[in-house]
């Protein structure tokens, strides 16, 4: 039986199948959008207000009982974790095992791939730059970036945070999958990977639609590396981790990951799950995905980015204007695109964060505008709105999950 463990204290698929082992079948069937996440089906804009939901109090949820549920499913994850932080008391309730080998439970200190959720480092890093003036909104690709097409030129920074700019989304070009298929563990530039859609224009006029792109945060973070002429690395360093106390967060440049680690794991019918932590280098995902950290990592992050520790309040109200969308996968409650930054109307009030999914790994972590109350869901299997079947199933049950764990954080 997989384990569970409560403690208190104070959203890339191997297309080869080159066989078994080391995620051959498997990834083969994931396919290669998936290494950082599906694109969602575009919306129509409405702005909105930023105003919070008002709901009854709901009853305080049993969350280790729920996670104990989720990971006895079929197709369930072998382990998951959940961080709920109220002002100075934490509290992390875990199931499962972080590897099914050494049956360990999982811990708040293992590593694991941030998938999507890395999106809102990229945007932490843009905004940050954009309160001290080195970067505007309004920047266009044209001025940041001119060795891109110039039918990409006037998408500006704004947009691109946003998922407006109709960038087409490189993740999804035929030509970047067979590279993909060939060079699992390479180390891909950004300026290579965009190469693969550098032919196409844009989807749509910017500003008009929305899109989830992971164009849109190679975009972003290029733009960061143009105003300031220093590496995206040293950017997260000096713009992110240093100012939130981030000790155990990282962008790798191949596949490996810091040890200890939070196993990912995908079925492989009719064999056993498939390990695939460490099948794709994170240099495909980069801005848009390859982050790897902790969940005590995450929720220190999410705390300090909602609660605009990292940029002025001026920037955090031009950040928190809404278009219709969702993130990848679908948050709780009702979701809505600000700048690099979802909100979540659950029946519990509202929160803002962000999701991931990627081989192995889904994500969700939100907290309050003032950053005071936080949740962060980590399981160490890619379950998402497109699953099928008991897999379907299961995503579901997360997504109470994570609804849930925002009443306990806001109750």
């Amino acid at each position: 039986m997989r384990s569970s463990r409560r403690i208190r204290s104070g959203g890339w698929a191997r297309a080869t199948g080159r066989g078994r082992g080391a995620g051959g079948t498997v990834i083969r069937r994931l396919g290669a959008l998936a290494v950082v996440g599906a694109a969602s089906v575009g919306a129509a804009v409405t702005l909105s207000a930023a105003s919070a939901a008002v709901a009854a109090p709901a009853p305080r949820p049993n969350l280790e009982r729920e996670l104990q549920a989720l990971v006895r499913m079929a197709d369930g994850p072998p382990g998951a974790i959940v961080v709920v932080q109220r002002g100075g008391g934490r509290t992390v309730f875990s199931a499962g095992v972080r590897d099914l080998k050494t049956r360990r439970p999982v811990r708040a200190f293992d590593h694991m791939r941030l998938a999507s959720t890395a999106k809102a480092f990229s945007g932490a890093v843009a905004l940050s730059l954009v309160s001290r003036g080195r970067l505007s909104l309004s920047d266009t690709i044209a001025r940041r970036l001119p060795w891109l097409p110039a039918a990409w030129g006037r998408v500006t920074l704004r947009e691109a945070l946003q998922h407006t700019s109709g960038l087409p989304d490189f993740s999804e070009s035929l030509a970047f999958r067979e590279y993909l298929k060939a060079h699992l563990r390479a180390r891909p530039s950004p300026r290579f990977l965009l190469h693969f859609i550098a032919h196409h224009r844009l989807d749509f006029r910017p500003g008009s639609r929305y899109r989830y792109s992971n164009t849109d945060n190679f975009i972003a973070a290029l733009m960061a590396q143009a105003a300031t002429h220093r590496s995206y690395h040293a950017l997260l360093s000096s713009q992110v981790y240093r100012p939130l106390g981030l000790r155990h967060t990282s962008l790798p440049a191949g596949p490996a990951l810091p040890v200890p680690y939070l196993h990912g794991y995908q079925p492989d019918p009719p064999g056993p799950l498939e390990d695939v932590s460490t099948v794709i280098s994170a240099a495909y995902a980069w801005a848009s995905g390859g982050l790897v950290s902790t969940p005590a990592d995450l929720t220190r992050f999410i705390r300090g980015y909602a609660g605009a520790r990292l940029f002025s309040e001026a920037v955090q109200r031009r950040q928190l204007r809404f278009v219709a969308g969702n993130s990848e996968p679908i948050g709780p409650g009702a979701n809505s695109a600000g700048l690099a930054i979802f909100r979540y109307r659950t029946r519990c009030g509202t929160v803002y964060g962000h999701t991931g999914n990627t081989p192995g790994y889904t994500q969700f972590m939100a907290a309050t505008r003032d950053g005071r109350r936080s949740v962060t869901a980590s399981v160490s299997e890619q379950i998402t709105n497109r699953s099928e079947g008991a897999r379907l199933a299961a995503f579901k049950r997360l997504r109470r999950i994570e609804a849930d764990a925002v009443c306990a954080a806001l109750s």
